[in-house]
């Protein structure tokens, strides 16, 4: 079943089987809550990640908008940033541009954006992000790769913290 932009459309036939049996599944490798940023200007697409997300046992925050969210990316440590790449203003390439020309920024972004093209995703990747989601994506996908890209970053602290404590 594909993502829409409202909840009810996504649950409809309970994507995840029995509840959210899958989910716990999950958690087995979460120390702690993983934090993400959601940057989306479509309340409807942000409410639906955010619910995902959250039974997904992660401790979620919201930008509806580029000024707000490039503010609490560079005031807040999150573990992973979801990025819309068609925000109205600034488009979603350009902060991920700002973001990660700084060389201290080690959070990952993952774009999920709706109006794509094969150099969106190339130009994306390019720009640093660590994946590329297609709006219209499965539940179980997106948590999946979400969850997935927020690990390696928090094995890469692990290992650096590991590394400092023994130097």
């Amino acid at each position: 079943m594909r993502a829409q932009a409202s909840i009810p459309s996504v649950f409809g036939r309970n994507c995840f089987g029995n509840g959210f049996e899958i989910l716990p599944g999950i958690r087995w490798f979460m120390r702690d809550r993983i934090r993400i940023l959601v940057i989306e200007d479509e309340p409807g697409v942000s409410m639906m990640m955010v619910y995902l997300l959250t039974q997904a046992g992660c401790k979620v925050q919201t930008a509806w908008n580029a000024k707000r969210g490039i503010n609490l990316a560079q005031t807040n440590e999150f573990d992973l940033i979801t990025l819309d790449g068609t925000l109205p203003g600034i488009r979603g390439f350009e902060i991920c541009r700002r973001l990660k020309e700084n060389p201290f920024f080690q959070t990952p972004i993952v774009f999920v954006s709706g109006q794509v093209c094969e150099n969106d995703v190339q130009h994306g990747l390019e720009l640093g992000a660590a994946d590329f989601i297609k709006k219209q994506f499965e539940a179980t996908d997106f948590i999946f790769r979400i969850l997935s890209c927020a690990k390696q970053k928090s094995d890469f602290d692990t290992v650096t913290a590991t590394e400092g404590a023994t130097a």
